[in-house]
């Protein structure tokens, strides 16, 4: 991902806010479409701990597991600072995934043929196994069904930050 995705240049023939949704992606693992329907109020760049909320405002979300914070950091935060608005272009656009598909596909910055946009979402969840993040808060942070109750609240906004910082890219 860093030495191919992320190389200097090689995504900037992608429109910018495609751009910005891909970049999002990275370090959040929400769903393209999750990302795309942010507006400002969900936004969250000021205060202590930068964050999304993926809540159904102007939509209906996949699940009630689906409304979520996460944390923003490394290139995902920094492709929300620079959409602070959201991605109005692509907020009720299916294209979206057509168009980072065959950009990616046309400059070969897939890893193998069968990965896709949506792999970042993959990535992230594998990242954060790798680094023994507890099932609980992958599943929460991924907006998944967990095979038991849920009690309590969950990790905190902080707490979880503090879990994505170190693979944060």
């Amino acid at each position: 991902m860093k030495e191919k995705l992320l190389a200097p240049g090689a995504l900037d023939g992608l429109n910018t806010e495609a751009r910005g949704i891909m970049l999002a992606m990275i370090n959040t693992g929400a769903r393209p479409s999750e990302i795309a329907m942010l507006t400002a109020t969900q936004i969250k760049l000021a205060g202590s701990i930068p964050h999304i909320k993926i809540e159904p405002v102007g939509r209906t979300l996949k699940s009630p597991y689906a409304k979520r914070m996460i944390p923003l950091t490394g290139v995902s935060l920094e492709a929300f600072k620079a959409n602070p608005n959201g991605f109005p272009r692509y907020a009720d656009n299916p294209a979206l995934s057509d168009t980072v598909n065959k950009f990616l596909r046309e400059n070969k910055l897939l890893e193998t043929p069968e990965h896709s946009l949506y792999s970042l979402r993959h990535a992230f969840e594998d990242r954060l196994l790798a680094a023994g993040v507890d099932n609980r808060i992958r599943a929460d942070l991924m907006g998944h069904r967990i095979d038991r109750e849920r009690y309590g609240a969950g990790a905190t906004l902080e707490h979880v930050h503090g879990l994505l910082l170190p693979i944060a890219i």
